[in-house]
């Protein structure tokens, strides 16, 4: 399986909708896409989770960055991931730095 990204930003929300695999090849394609949101300075970062299978630590490099790069003030919301995913995000302990959420309702 392949990956794809689809970006929508606007009134103060940013939404990243991941699907398929993010290992090393498809992270600075996640990357640009974060630089691209940040100039806007969104107040959440909502990234869509569900429909992604696998991450590598690529992935998981990218998601610091844009924890690092959107600022403190910036709720992160990480909706519908799961299996293998979750379990990254758990394991690595970046779960404690945003909302982990099945769907997404703002907090």
């Amino acid at each position: 399986m392949g990956f794809s990204i689809s970006v929508e930003g606007g009134q103060g929300e940013a939404t990243i909708k991941l699907v398929g695999e993010l290992d090393a090849a498809a992270a600075p394609q996640f990357k640009e896409a974060i630089e691209k949101l940040a100039v806007d300075k969104p107040q959440r970062l909502i990234l869509h989770m569900d429909q992604l299978e696998f991450m590598a630590s690529a992935g998981l490099r990218v998601l610091i960055f844009a924890r690092q790069k959107m600022g403190a003030d910036v709720s992160l919301y990480v909706i519908g991931s799961r299996g293998p995913v979750l379990n990254t995000l758990k394991m690595s302990g970046f779960h404690h730095s945003v909302y982990l959420q099945d769907t997404y309702a703002p907090e």
